[in-house]
């Protein structure tokens, strides 16, 4: 038997959302690492609401890349996941294109920071719109070709720390990853006697472009005129339980890998930190 049919994901195709760089890009490539051919998509464009840059269409290229590069066939596009039409087309021409869907992992989404009274309606829509709304659209669009592949197949969706508790200056981002919690244990249940597995991942502070940026180090250090990122190492490290300001996106990918995977075959239904700690610890 060949190393590529030990694999875990041989045979296997995977969907990405929010691939162009970061954890999502991260959860693709080991994915096809382990086998998996993917169907990687990412808005490549900015968001009013958000200050960092987002990913770029060369960002998305370069995850096909690297799928490619470990053995994978890759299919991307550029979508918009509040978009539910172009999702749902663009997801069956891709399923078309490779064969099915096994594996699902809703990992798009986006950050802003401030105290919830003074949340805009910009900033508070395209949260939810984004980070709540879009999984859910990934889900409405996946769902019918997992169960058309029958048993066996798994959704993971990339929740938060924040998914399971409350910190300050995030009410919507907040309201949004609970409701994400919310939809993986409806969805879990719906979904389980055909099945298809559905857990949730929570992690603490990822070290990507959505926590270090200029906006989150003036929040974690007000005191200070312009921090950097060597500014918030300590009061990063002071929230989680395990002395790390934050976690690699690997860290993430591998829970991922492992929920998907006929390792976690009787695994649904569950809420997995990746947190060091900082759900025990508050």
């Amino acid at each position: 038997m060949s190393s590529d049919r030990n694999k875990r994901f041989a045979g296997k195709v995977a969907l990405v959302t929010g691939a162009g760089r970061g954890q999502g890009r991260s959860h693709a490539v080991r994915l096809a690492e382990e086998g998996a051919d993917v169907i990687a998509i990412d808005i490549c464009r900015p968001v009013a609401s958000v200050s960092y840059e987002m990913a770029s269409e060369a960002d998305l290229e370069e995850t096909k890349n690297l799928v490619e590069k470990h053995g994978g066939r890759a299919v991307t596009d550029v979508v918009d996941i509040r978009d539910y039409i172009k999702l749902e087309k663009v997801l069956a021409a891709a399923v078309s294109e490779l064969g099915g869907l096994d594996v699902v992992v809703a990992n798009a989404g986006i950050a802003s920071y401030a105290p919830g009274h003074e949340i805009t309606e910009e900033a508070w829509n395209d949260m939810v719109g984004i980070n709540l709304t879009g999984t859910w659209h990934t889900l409405k669009a996946a769902v019918p070709h997992l169960l058309a592949r029958g048993s066996g197949s798994s959704v993971v969706l990339i929740s938060s720390a924040a998914g399971l508790i409350g910190p300050p200056n995030l009410a919507h981002y907040v309201a949004a990853k609970h409701g994400i919690t919310g939809l993986m244990r409806s969805f879990a249940n719906e979904l389980a006697a055909s099945g298809i597995r559905v857990n949730s991942v929570h992690p603490t502070q990822v070290e990507t472009p959505m926590i270090m940026n200029d906006e989150i180090f003036q929040m974690f250090r007000p005191d200070l005129q312009d921090p950097t990122r060597e500014d918030i190492i300590e009061v990063s490290t002071g929230m989680n339980a395990l002395p790390t300001p934050w976690v690699q996106p690997d860290d993430v990918s591998n829970a991922v890998l492992f929920l998907a995977s006929d390792e976690a075959r009787f695994i649904t239904g569950v809420a997995l930190p990746v947190d060091a700690g900082i759900i025990n610890k508050v």
